[in-house]
């Protein structure tokens, strides 16, 4: 069984399903009836964003929403909330706004060396838990190297333009599979999870992906809810 994970670096919900669907992975009865692959792929919320911000986190969201700078904080606790339910640390006083481009080379080198989901987990828990500058690529380094690759590799993720490309393939096949928001699952080629959605959700999703024989014409959406989701518009809360 096929997972495709359209997912960025900065995207809390992001890192929340990816968590989701782990813990419905050690539920699904038929996990050792079949050989599960699960691949991430690169989407950037903000192409555009610089590497370096002036702003925090909650500085960037109170003038996205225009929200007073109290009201974005309760906007992350809310996130930070619903992250400690699935076993994660956000603090979002320490993230770093950032450009996530370089992020997504070093995870696409990463690939290819067939540890991409664990540089994806070394990236979300740098951002999202450590505060780390995941725009530098003195902390990318630092990060791949905890992770597993070596200079060479991080060497060659920033000046190999195949990387990039690899990059921008990704997101261009979002764009064709009408990807609008992360994450965004796909099973098999043939079912589709949109968001952060629950646990039972995920099981769901697995469930009918392993009993599905045929070619399905289109994706057919398994969703609880249309909401934790992120897009280049923000995450809905």
């Amino acid at each position: 069984m096929r997972i495709e994970v359209w997912s960025d670096v900065v995207c809390p919900f992001c890192y929340i399903g990816k968590r989701r669907l782990e813990s419905a992975l050690k539920e699904f009865e038929q996990a050792d009836q079949v050989e599960i692959d699960i691949q991430f792929k690169s989407f950037e919320l903000d192409p555009n964003a610089p590497v370096n911000s002036n702003q925090t986190t909650n500085e960037k969201l109170a003038e996205k929403y225009g929200k007073t700078l109290d009201e974005a904080k309760e906007m992350t606790a809310n996130m930070t909330q619903q992250a400690a339910a699935e076993g994660l640390d956000f603090d979002f006083d320490r993230t770093i706004p950032t450009n996530t481009f370089d992020a997504h080379r070093l995870f696409q080198r990463a690939s290819e060396k067939g540890i991409g989901n664990k540089v994806s987990e070394h990236l979300f828990h740098a951002y999202f838990e450590a505060g780390k500058h995941v725009g530098d690529r003195s902390i990318l380094k630092e990060i791949a190297l905890e992770a597993g690759l070596s200079e060479e590799d991080v060497k060659a993720a920033f000046t190999d333009e195949k990387y990039a490309t690899a990059v921008r393939s990704d997101e261009q096949e979002a764009g064709q599979i009408g990807v609008q928001g992360v994450p965004f699952f796909v099973f098999n080629r043939k079912f589709a999870i949109s968001g952060a959605q629950p646990k039972e959700v995920f099981l769901q999703g697995l469930q009918k992906a392993y009993e599905e024989e045929k070619q399905a014409p289109a994706f057919e959406s398994i969703s609880g809810k249309d909401t934790e989701v992120c897009t280049d518009e923000g995450c809905d809360i």
